[in-house]
């Protein structure tokens, strides 16, 4: 054969099987180590040229039939694989069984690579060229490969219960592995020891709805079930975009108090010093001097100093237009109380009290101050004081609530997602009351 002839072009060999005689394809041509039966379910050495029998087992009719029917191709990555083998593995916690099944793909120039699939989560898995880096006194474990870092997230003993077609080593029902997995979200790998030899592989999680596309599965595929070890979070980028939103905008909210705090004039224009006795009966209203609120519209703050302790006093407030009589009516109690009880020091309220009044035109204005108080308890001085243009920060406090529930909104549904994910593992989260 000349250098530049192409490849030949492997040819798929038919035997028959020496149990029952059922028609056998081997598609995986030299690379084949065992061979089940689909008839009588004999696993035979395909090494041999009479397929002498290694095992036989029992199964119940149109048990566990593989969702990709052997024989199927499917592109994957760009190369075309054909579905070989299937097999049923099967882990059991606190003695309930789990099982997954694994699909063995060939490809006559690029070898084998599999498919996994368990309650309708696929990965698309092949054997590692490379160890990964165990990380020592990491805890939990973790290893690490091509930088990537991988948390440990289960260590099991799997048993194979059922296989069909080809596979590139001597498979048995019954035959043990320890497996562990080690994820980084959408992919895991896993380490595989049966009798000292160990294998790794690198797993990427696939959707359903691709796998069925790849190999042009007529249907849909199964839904999936639950959240899987390395089923990537469909909110982590979501998550991670509000955050860098959420921090865009509270730079241009903190620019916008900067700018406005520097542009507010806060200039006072009135303050009065005043006295009530609650024990005086008759008329306690009363006006005060006039003032003039200056410059263009702007809101007015009207701050309340009191001397109250233990007790409460209630203004009746109106801000009145000299000229055009508008008036602003609004009522400010001020009330503050302390004390010792069984569980220490207390208070309540504040001897002092403030509050805007927005759009308040120029001009000139008094307040009409209209005082109340518990009877009895004699005297309350009190101070009045009047600024305009005052700078106000509950709207940056409500802006910056409404960006910040959605990012914790967001963030809590992701922390849920994860939460789910390592309550299969083997280090699930320590709920609220300290119990795993």
């Amino acid at each position: 054969m000349s250098a530049g002839a192409p490849p030949v072009k492997p040819q798929v060999k038919a035997l028959n099987c020496p149990n029952c005689g059922a028609a056998l394809v081997i598609r995986s041509f030299n690379t084949a180590v065992t061979i089940v039966c689909e008839g009588c379910h004999s696993i035979l050495d395909a090494k041999d040229p009479n397929l002498q029998i290694l095992q036989r087992f029992k199964v119940a009719t149109d048990e566990d039939k593989p969702l990709i029917p052997l024989g199927t191709r499917g592109k994957i990555r760009g190369v075309d694989y054909e579905a070989i083998g299937f097999e049923r593995r099967t882990i059991h916690v606190d003695g309930i069984p789990y099982s997954w099944h694994e699909y063995v793909l060939f490809n006559p120039y690029k070898g084998f690579r599999y498919l996994t699939e368990y309650n309708g989560h696929w990965n698309d898995v092949s054997i590692l060229k490379a160890l990964p880096e165990v990380l020592p006194y990491a805890s939990p474990p973790k290893v690490k490969y091509l930088g990537e870092t991988y948390r440990h997230f289960q260590t099991a003993k799997a048993g194979t219960t059922f296989v069909l077609g080809e596979f590139p080593w001597q498979v048995r029902v019954g035959e043990a592995a320890d497996v562990t997995d080690y994820v980084s979200p959408p992919r895991v790998i896993s380490s595989e020891m049966t009798g000292g030899e160990v294998t790794w592989s690198m797993g990427e999680y696939l959707a359903g709805k691709d796998v069925w596309k790849t190999f042009r599965l007529p249907g849909s595929p199964p839904e999936a079930i639950g959240v899987y070890e390395n089923q990537p979070s469909p909110l982590s980028a979501q998550t991670r975009n509000i955050w860098v939103a959420f921090a865009a905008f509270l730079l241009v909210l903190v620019v916008m108090m900067i700018g406005f705090d520097l542009a507010a004039r806060n200039e006072q224009v009135f303050a009065g010093y005043y006295k009530y006795n609650s024990n005086q009966g008759g008329e306690a209203s009363f006006v005060t001097n006039d003032f003039e609120v200056k410059g263009h519209t702007s809101n007015v703050e009207v701050t309340t100093s009191t001397d109250v302790n233990n007790r409460w006093i209630y203004l009746n407030y109106a801000l009145i237009n000299e000229a055009t009589g508008q008036a602003f009516d609004f009522g400010r109690e001020v009330s503050y109380y302390h004390g010792y009880d069984s569980d220490g020091a207390w208070s309540e309220g504040k001897a002092n009290d403030s509050v805007a009044i927005p759009k308040v035109p120029p001009g000139r204005y008094y307040l009409r101050v209209e005082p109340e108080g518990d009877p009895g308890y004699g005297m309350t001085y009190y101070t009045v004081t009047v600024k305009r243009d005052v700078p106000q920060y509950s709207f940056y406090a409500i802006a910056l609530g409404a960006l910040l529930l959605p990012a914790i909104f967001l963030t809590w549904r992701s922390l849920s997602f994860e939460h789910l994910r390592w309550a299969e593992s083997d280090h699930p989260p320590i709920n609220l009351g300290g119990n795993e």
